[in-house]
Order: structure tokens, then sequence, then C-alpha cells
């Protein structure tokens, strides 16, 4: 008797699998073998989780392949579990009888256990009691030790505050002798800040005794600050706070009167000491502002006098440019000294800012007061000249500067900052670029082309147009226009111009070829313009775009090579080259435009080949011996045109060439329309007549077969066309063109020269 495995129902149609066996197929691999990446071990790891195992293998293995694998190792196992149970029936139905005083044992076990337990939570209970404990005598002892540094800092601050007051005292007892600073004898006494009689004997500089003194007292300041900033809600220190404002006040007055008698007297030992003892406080605004009040204020007010309330003593123009000057020598002559101690190397002084917070702020107090209208960008030229007036200023200060990053903090200042704001650079290009391209449109919109005068010449161009475009490009890169800062915007103003003067151009190409003559229409240029105009447009292309990209780029990588790489001068020739490039692509253009018109004035000529059917229908003239005599004026225009004095001054060979040969394929190609037609209407019309003839012949009853041996009128058309075409190809050869090579000619030739003549197009009698 065994145990039957579970079966799953199954559908009707497909039967359960039956037990996988050991067996091997006949390659030697097991039939029931599992893929590689199904390792059954993994199941007996004890540290196996099921989501891992299956979010691993999905990355590679297909959801449903996985599912099929896992539940055929699922019925793989029941299997072999039905099996061991089978195998070793008896014992598994004897495993219930053998299980005797199960629960005895149960008890006999808890005993110890729960015993075990008891004194676990015995000696937990202990160990935390005292945890908490030591945590509290811990606790206690932080408090302790906060409570004695506060104690200690409060000592501290009180002894701080002392010593501040006793200086400051001992200070004051110090006697000034404004004539040399030097110590008398009678004054010679013990002072308890450690300045003894014997320093006093030897003749030390009083300015130097006090600044010193007052170094101290900064030193003991800064950490009187320090105490204070850590304990400033305790009740001690508020009862203290109104003796260290008045220490701190007696401390800025007394270090003022010994900066400014250092400073007048020019002590350099005294006002080094002044500058540790405010940096030491951490208040160098006051040194700076000192500094700004007794140097250097009365130095610019000399050059730049004002007030409060504006400028003083009639102060003549707004220009800057020599006021700079005489403030640089100034400050060379009575700043320098102080630029000097505060640039030592080591020195700490890098905090102060002198150049900026005294005299670049002073200086920028002068102007906006004393010349307010310097920064008005209205007048464009005056502005310009005081920008770059100050530019070099700022120069020459940035030259006080003992390093780079002296000069980058000195740019980051607020004083340099606000004092470049006042240089409205924005409003002066709007201002430059209504005036220049103002100047362009207002030339531009005219109704007619312009010559220049023969005081313009000088310039190359033959138009007003093309003149004022030339003079705009070159004020936009003038010393007096340009500012380098923007000078991606003037650049940008360029190529707008070359753009405006294209656009203009084209417009009025395109406004001629369609006859676009509306009234006050700005091409009405282009309409009214004749060929002998356009010569001038094609002299003057040529001529703006060989300066374009020739002296004027040069011009202009001068003037940025200084200050731009050359990846950025790259870009500005390849920007200034496609501007003159769309200038010299509208040559063709205008060509065709003067084209078009020569081809018109032919065909006025061309229609009298009508006169050649009216001369040979229904008459019974001879055949022609000579060409007709319009063809003498279907070239005349182009030729008139190529002699005229402008296209002989102003065209070169290269666009006379070119004109010729445009005109030429367009003028034949008419010539070839028109007398196809008149060849094809003679045809039908003969055809016609002869059988309007033939009919009248058979009803008179005379006999069909009887022909007109005269020649017909569609021969002697033919003949007059070939003569005439003839003699168009000499005047062809005449102005260089070759007839042959005009494909239009060639048909043309094939339409009416006799049978004989059609191999070889020849122009000989």
């Amino acid at each position: 008797m065994g145990i039957q495995p579970d079966q799953p129902s199954a559908p009707p149609h497909q039967l359960s699998p039956p037990p996988r066996t050991a067996t091997a197929d006949l390659f030697g691999d097991p039939i029931d073998s599992h893929p590689l990446w199904f390792k059954q071990s993994s199941f007996l790891n004890p540290n196996f989780n099921s989501e891992s195992y299956i979010s691993d293998l999905r990355t590679f293995v297909p959801f449903e392949t996985l599912r099929s694998e896992l539940q055929s190792h699922l019925s793989s196992l029941k299997h072999e579990l039905v099996e061991l149970i089978n195998r070793d029936y008896a014992d598994f139905v004897n495993l219930s009888t053998k299980l005797v005083d199960v629960d005895a044992s149960v008890l006999r076990m808890r005993a110890p256990l729960i015993e075990i337990r008891e004194k676990i939570l015995g000696f937990r209970s202990a160990v935390e009691g005292s945890l908490v404990s030591l945590q509290g005598g811990l606790k206690q002892r932080a408090e302790a030790s906060a409570a004695r540094e506060i104690l200690e800092l409060l000592i501290d601050t009180s002894h701080v505050v002392s010593k501040v007051e006793k200086l400051i005292k001992e200070l004051h007892s110090v006697p000034v002798d404004g004539s040399n600073g030097d110590l008398h004898a009678t004054e010679k006494g013990h002072l308890s800040n450690g300045v003894t009689t014997q320093h006093a004997e030897i003749g030390i500089n009083l300015r130097e005794t006090q600044s010193l003194l007052l170094e101290r007292i900064s030193s003991e300041m800064n950490r009187l600050k320090f105490y204070f900033a850590h304990a400033k809600n305790l009740p001690f220190i508020e009862n203290m706070e109104k003796r260290i404002q008045n220490a701190s006040s007696l401390l800025d007055t007394s270090l003022g009167h010994c900066f400014v008698d250092g400073l007048i007297h020019k002590d350099e030992n005294a006002v080094y000491n002044c500058l540790r003892a405010y940096a030491a406080v951490d208040n160098t605004r006051n040194a700076e502002e000192i500094f700004r009040s007794t140097v250097v204020a009365p130095l610019v007010q000399k050059v730049i006098p004002y007030s409060s309330s504006g400028a003083v003593g009639g102060s003549i123009g707004d220009e800057l440019e020599e006021d700079y000057k005489q403030i640089k020598d100034l400050i060379a002559e009575n700043c320098t000294f102080l630029l000097e101690i505060s640039s030592t190397e080591n020195s700490g002084f890098h905090v102060f800012s002198f150049l900026a917070n005294s005299i670049l702020k002073e200086v920028l107090c002068a102007i906006q007061q004393g010349k307010p209208g310097a920064f008005s960008p209205g007048r464009p030229t005056e502005f310009l000249k005081n920008y770059k007036s100050s530019l070099a200023f700022l120069a020459d200060l940035e030259g006080y500067c003992p390093s780079r990053a002296a000069v980058a903090n000195f740019r980051a200042d607020a004083v340099y900052v606000d004092f470049m704001k006042q240089w409205n650079i924005g409003v002066y290009f709007s201002l430059r670029f209504q005036e220049i391209a103002g100047s362009l449109d207002s030339t531009l919109v005219g109704s007619g082309l312009i010559p220049v005068q023969n005081s313009d010449s000088d310039y190359g161009v033959t138009l007003k147009q093309s003149l004022t475009l030339l003079e705009c490009l070159r004020s936009c890169w003038r010393e007096d226009v340009l500012v380098i800062s923007i000078s991606d915007k003037f650049l940008r103003l360029t190529l707008q111009l070359i753009s405006r003067y294209a656009n203009w151009l084209s417009g009025g190409l395109s406004a001629r070829r369609t006859r676009n003559s509306v009234s006050n229409s700005p091409f009405e240029w282009a309409i009214a313009a004749s060929p002998d105009d356009f010569v001038y447009i094609i002299h003057d292309l040529d001529h703006l775009a060989a300066e374009v990209c020739g002296s004027y780029i040069e011009e202009v990588f001068e003037i940025l090579n200084s200050c731009c790489t050359e990846v950025v001068l790259d870009h500005v020739k390849h920007s200034i080259l496609q501007g003159g490039k769309s200038l010299k692509d509208l040559i063709p253009y205008v060509i065709d435009s003067i084209i078009e018109t020569l081809v018109e004035k032919s065909n006025e000529e061309l229609k009298q080949l009508q006169g050649i059917l009216n001369a040979y229908r229904m008459t019974k003239k001879p055949p022609p011996v000579r060409h007709s005599h319009y063809v003498s004026g279907v070239l005349r225009p182009l030729k008139l045109f190529l002699d005229g004095e402008r296209a002989t001054k102003y065209l070169t060979e290269d666009t006379k060439d070119k004109l010729t040969q445009g005109a030429a394929i367009k003028i034949t190609g008419r010539y070839n329309e028109l007398a196809a037609g008149i060849v094809d209407t003679t045809r039908r019309t003969e055809t016609s007549l002869q059988r309007i003839r033939l009919g009248a012949q058979r009803r008179a009853g005379a006999s069909s077969d009887v022909s007109d041996h005269n020649v017909s009128e569609t021969d002697r058309v033919c003949m007059q066309l070939f003569l005439d075409i003839q003699e168009y190809g000499r005047n062809l050869a005449s102005l260089g063109v070759e007839a042959a090579k005009i494909p239009a000619y060639c048909s043309l030739w094939q339409l009416v020269a006799p049978q004989d003549k059609q191999a070889e197009i020849s122009f000989l009698f």
C-alpha cells in the first residue's frame, strides 16, 4: 500500500506530465536536466530569498519560462516525496507510535529555560539601572562643565573689560607733542601697560607709542567681542554691555585721531600699527572713510569742486580727461604712502580697499555732484571720450594692486561696480545705432539713384547710396565711436547695414521684375532706372564686396586682435565674409535686370518679322536676295549699351561678356519663337489655299496634277529668314558671340536653312 501523488486536474485534451526520471537521451544528457541558469542548490541556501532570486533571473530569463521551470521542479519534488514515503512506508506509519510521553519531556526541558529567563531579566534590570545612573552622572558632569566654561567666560570677559578700560586710561595719559612728537624728559614716567621709562629715554616717537598701545587695545577688544558674541544673552554680559560700548567708542575715537595724525605726518610706523588695530577689530570701513575724508577729498575737490548741493566755483564743461590727469598726479604724490603700506606682503592688510572705498568712491561722488553731465549719453562723442578716460583712470588705479587677486577684488568691489553702472553703454549704442543706421536708411528711401560728386570719388563708388553704406561701415569701427566691451553689437550693426543695403537692392530688382509701380513705393528708383544706371550698381557691388572682404576685415582684425581669441576672430571673419558674399551674389540679378531691359528693346525690332509674312502672302514678289533692314536693329540696343560711356568705364570684361552672352541667348530665343510662328502660319495658310485651289480645279474639270512651278510663299519666307539669320549671326560674331553655340540659333537655322546648308552653320556669302 502506498501514497498516490496529488494530480492537478487537467483539461480533457491535455494529459498531466509523467514523473521525470533520470534517463539519458541519445547524446548522454539527462532528459529531465534543467537549464544552466536553474540551480537547485540555491533553494537549500539558509539565506535564500525568493524575491531576490526571481528578480535576478528575470533580467535574462522570460517570466513564462521561469514559471514553467519552477512548476516542473515542484512537480519533481512532489514525486520524489511520494517515492520516499512509499519506500519507507512502514517506518512512516510507526512514527506516531514511537512518540511516547512527549508532554513530560517538554515540561522537563521548560523548567531550566524559565529559570534562565528569570536570571537574564534580573541582570538586564540591574544593567539598565546602572546605565541610567551613569547617564545621569554624565549629564551632571556636562552641565557642570558648561557652567564652568560660562563662569570662566564671564570672568575672562570681566578681566578683559577692566583691562581695556585701564589701557584706555593709560592711552590718554600718554602726552602728545604736535611739533615733533618726541617724548621729553619731564614727561618720562612708568607706564603700566609695558611701556617703561627706558623706552621713553631712547626717544620713541609718541605716535608710534600710541599706535602700539592702540593695537594692543584693539587685540583685547577683539577678544571681548568674541566673548560677547558667545554669551550675549547672559544677564552679566547684558549688564556690562554699556561699558563695552563706551570702551569701543573711545577706542574708535582715539584710533581715528592717531590714524589721522599718522597720515598728516606720514608716519609709516604709526600708520602701520593703526591699520593692524583696525584690522584686529574688523573696522576697515572707518579707516577707509578717514583716509577718504582726510586725504582724498581735499585733493579731489581741488580738481572738481563740489558740495552736497552740486558743483561749486563754476566748473566749466563736463570733460573728465584733464581732471583725471590731475587726480592721478595728486594720488601718486599724496596717496602712494598709504597704498604701499596697505599692500605690504603678509601683513593681513588685504582686508582694506582704499582704492575703491576711499579714492574711487570720492572721485565718483565728485563727478556725480560736480559734473553730472559727464555720465549722460545724450552727447555720444563727449560721453565716449569720458568713458574711455574713466577706463584709463581705473587701469591706473589697478596699477597700485600688488597681485592679480587684488585686481580681481578691486573690480568686484561694490564701488567699482557702481562706478561702471554710471556709464550706460546700452543707451549710447542705441543712439549710435540710430545715428548710423538712420543715415543709411534716409539715403535708401530716396526716389532715385544719386551719383556721387567728384569730391567723393576717392571712395571708389559711384552712387550716394553705396557711399553712405561704406561710410556707415567705417563709422562702426572708428575710434571715436567703437566701445570694445560691446564690439559684438557693433559687429551685428555692421552685418545689419550690409543686409539692409542688399535687401534694398534685391527688393528694387524684384519690383522691377514684377512691374510693381505703386505710388510712394521705396522701389520707384528701380522701376525708373535705365540699364546705364545699373552699371553704377554693378560697379559699386564689386567695389563694396572687395572692400568688405579685404581691407575692411583687416581694419576690424587690427582693432579686435588685442581682446579676442583666435576662435572669436575666425567667427568674425566668417560673418563679415558672408556679408561681402551677399553683396557679390546680387551682381547676377542686376545683370539679368539689364538683360531683360535690352531684350525688351530688341523685341520692338523683332516685331518687324511680321512684315516678312505680309510681304510674301498672296503676292508674286520674287524670292529675296538680301537680308531685311530690321536685322541691323535687333542687336543695336545691346551694342549701344556696351559701347556707352558708363559700360566702357565701369564694367569689367568678364561682366561685359556675361551681359553679352546672356542678352544674345535671350534675344535669339525670342527671335526663334517669332520666326517659328511665322513659318508655321505661312505653311498652314499655304496648305489651306492649295486645298481650296485643288477643289476649284476639280469643279472646273481641270487636271488635278497641274502644279505651279513658282516658288511657294513658305519657301520665299524661309529664304528671307535664312538671309536674315545669316546677317544676325554675323552681327553676333561682331559682338564676340558664337551663334553656333546658342541652341535657339541652331534650332532657327534648322528651321529656315535649305537642305544643302543645314549640315553646317556658315555666314559667308
